[in-house]
């Protein structure tokens, strides 16, 4: 909160503006982390929720202005492969950054491999049934033959 009161304190002629937004942007900000990916959503009368799934993520930045540092806060910019040069997602005001980007990471390497292997193993035996219908039709025309 702090840091959106000073945020709102540099834009000294549109204070009576950026404080309320500013405001109800911190107290209906919430994020949620669960197994699939990440929630986030915040807004009272235009409401707002993304979620990301794990999977989906490609790259993840650290953000953080001096004002951020001298709070000992940081933005962690989540980016996906939607094209955009834009972050899809935000987690703004991170007091352990490092720790959040090191689980995000675990987390979207999970996910790739998990879904990578699932792939594999669909494959893996697609092409073990090609094999046995191949054996099955090589064999009843050896007896065809014979």
């Amino acid at each position: 909160m702090t840091y959106y009161l000073l945020q709102a304190f540099a834009s000294l002629p549109l204070i009576f503006v950026t404080l309320p937004m500013l405001y109800f942007r911190y107290h209906t900000m919430r994020y949620r982390i669960d197994a699939d990916g990440i929630h986030m959503a915040w807004g009272i009368i235009f409401r707002r929720e993304v979620m990301l799934n794990y999977s989906r993520i490609q790259d993840i930045h650290l953000r953080s202005n001096i004002v951020e540092r001298w709070l000992g806060l940081a933005r962690i910019q989540i980016q996906t492969a939607s094209g955009s040069s834009r972050s899809e997602m935000v987690l703004e005001g991170i007091d352990d950054p490092e720790a959040m980007r090191d689980f995000l990471y675990s987390r979207m390497r999970g996910a790739h491999h998990a879904h990578e292997s699932s792939e594999q193993e669909t494959l893996g035996g697609v092409l073990r049934e090609i094999a046995d219908e191949l054996r099955k039709i090589r064999v009843a025309m050896e007896r065809g033959d014979a």
